[in-house]
């Protein structure tokens, strides 16, 4: 997509003839937290046995088994 040794195009140019930011080319993305993973299979739990809870209670029973 982007050669870094082109003859006529600098990469400044090949970004702007790609529609693309530079900082989006090299973003490298970053996994989720083991603490992030560890809320979400709890969640994933308790929808299963209570698929009627909405945001607001599923928020309070969050704080109620006490994880911030």
């Amino acid at each position: 997509m982007i050669e870094r040794d082109h003859p006529a195009l600098s990469i400044g140019a090949q970004y702007r003839l790609l529609s693309i930011s530079r900082s989006s080319f090299f973003y490298e993305p970053v996994g989720e937290t083991e603490m992030n993973l560890g809320l979400m299979r709890r969640i994933d739990r308790q929808l299963l046995d209570t698929p009627f809870y909405g945001v607001r209670q599923m928020t309070w029973h969050l704080q109620t088994k006490a994880i911030p």
